[in-house]
């Protein structure tokens, strides 16, 4: 049964009767079917979806985003430049169905509209336009959310509340209205979680002589405000401006919290602009990681013979190459845990190679056997067991030290492997030995004792 609510403005509203908690979407909706005017500057009159940022159109990004998700398939409206649009889809993921919009024109609740015979059958749905950029995990909340619900921010600059789209939202968080004339400092980020219902809403909009979204969304009534997740981020691509923005988001978020100081102020500022320059490219990651350990090896090997010059100057590049896989991964919406695993695994082959060089070279120095031997164990053990206890904190849902507190004492392998770089060039492998296993141990030692529950 339908209710009427009173709205802080005394307005009657029609709410329908919550339905069911809805189950995860497996299907999602990409509307790409706009003109573009104001990229038309940029586009030369093409449809923004195909517009490339890091290395993929915006179609492809979105796409690769809600699949990323967790969505067995994407279905893509296309109106505006529909053949060239429609092949980059096809051409995204065999798991792409393409629409044709006729009456795009209209306005984006009409594109909605066209896909409604695909989405026969499937109880929950996430929608979202090809001009909306994510960063990984923002859908998240939404996809679980368990009710029709738009994901919102509440926390944006006065720019981008001007352009975007408001959601006025009552006190236990339902929508009340959306649209450009709102006055609410909530704005709508461009993502839905919606059900087969909204259908008959888009009709009623249409008949009405509004085609917009916002229209069809405010008059179906069912929408819950579902905010952003904390740290995410978002970014609508309507201006030149907006492009120019989004590049420069999606570059930083290349960069990580966790980063120590030698990551963040020498090996990102290398790696990030070598990232961005392969991405258009599309190199797998997975050859990125074993290219970043074949150099670290490499290095190794050669630290094994004495030439510490050389064998530091590789070591040291394979530590900047070994952040390049994980970010061409983010940058092209190709991270997984697959990815991040083998990447973790040959990180710590490539350690015990590193500190097997050093010990070779610290023998043909003539460091007495057993000192060799035990640094060279230290060393190991402590790469090994500094990672591992990193590890098995996130594993357990705990609070840990500061990486960044920590990279100030080169606990972490990006420190590890510069003290290796420098010492070796040097011609001091069994001081590099120590040093290696100092840092690293003290790590290890005040993640165990500084570890904490949430």
């Amino acid at each position: 049964m339908a209710e009427v609510e009173a709205t802080p403005t005394g307005r009657g509203v029609v709410r329908p009767a919550p339905s069911p908690a809805l189950p995860a979407p497996r299907a999602g909706v990409i509307l790409a079917a706009g003109r573009s005017e104001r990229l038309r500057g940029f586009t030369g009159g093409g449809s923004k979806a195909l517009v490339r940022l890091g290395g993929l159109a915006l179609l492809e990004r979105a796409i690769r985003t809600l699949l990323r998700a967790g969505l067995d398939r994407v279905c893509v409206v296309v109106g505006y430049h529909a053949g060239p649009v429609a092949a980059v889809a096809r051409r995204a993921s065999p798991l792409v169905h393409v629409v044709v919009a006729e009456d795009w024109e209209e306005g984006n609740a009409a594109s909605l509209a066209a896909v409604e015979p695909l989405l026969d059958g499937e109880p929950s749905f996430l929608l979202m336009t090809a001009d909306h950029v994510f960063s990984p995990g923002a859908l998240d909340g939404l996809v679980l959310a368990g009710q029709p619900a738009v994901l919102v921010d509440r926390d944006v600059d006065p720019a981008t509340w001007e352009e975007a789209t408001r959601v006025e939202v009552d006190a236990g968080g339902g929508v009340i209205r959306l649209g450009k004339d709102v006055s609410s400092p909530v704005v709508d980020c461009g993502a839905f979680l919606l059900e087969g219902g909204v259908f008959d809403a888009v009709r009623r909009a249409r008949a009405g002589g509004d085609a917009t979204l916002s229209a069809a969304l405010t008059a179906w009534g069912r929408l819950r405000a579902r905010p952003i997740p904390t740290g995410a981020w978002w970014q609508d691509v309507d201006t030149e401006e907006d492009l120019r923005a989004a590049r420069r988001t999606v570059r930083r978020s290349l960069r990580r919290p966790s980063d120590g100081p030698v990551a963040r102020f020498l090996n990102r500022t290398v790696s990030v602009p070598v990232s961005w320059a392969l991405a258009p490219l599309r190199p797998s990651p997975t050859l990125l990681s074993w290219i970043a350990w074949a150099t670290v090896v490499a290095g190794a090997a050669l630290l094994a013979t004495g030439r510490g010059l050389a064998g530091g100057l590789l070591v040291q590049a394979g530590s900047i190459l070994d952040g390049v896989d994980g970010e061409v991964a983010r940058l092209t919406v190709r991270d997984r845990p697959g990815g991040a695993l083998l990447d973790g695994f040959l990180d710590r082959i490539s350690d015990v190679a590193v500190a097997g060089g050093l010990g070779v070279w610290a023998l043909a120095q003539g460091a007495e056997p057993r000192i060799a031997l035990a640094l060279a164990l230290a060393a190991t053990a402590g790469s090994l067991l500094s990672m591992a206890i990193k590890d098995r904190i996130v594993a357990l849902g705990m609070l840990g030290p500061s990486e960044d507190a920590l990279g100030w004492l080169l606990g972490g392998r990006d420190g590890r492997l510069l003290v290796v770089a420098v010492l070796a060039a040097t011609g001091l492998p069994a001081v590099a030995l120590g040093a290696i296993a100092a840092t690293s141990l003290v790590a290890t030692t005040l993640r165990v004792l500084l570890a904490r529950p949430r």
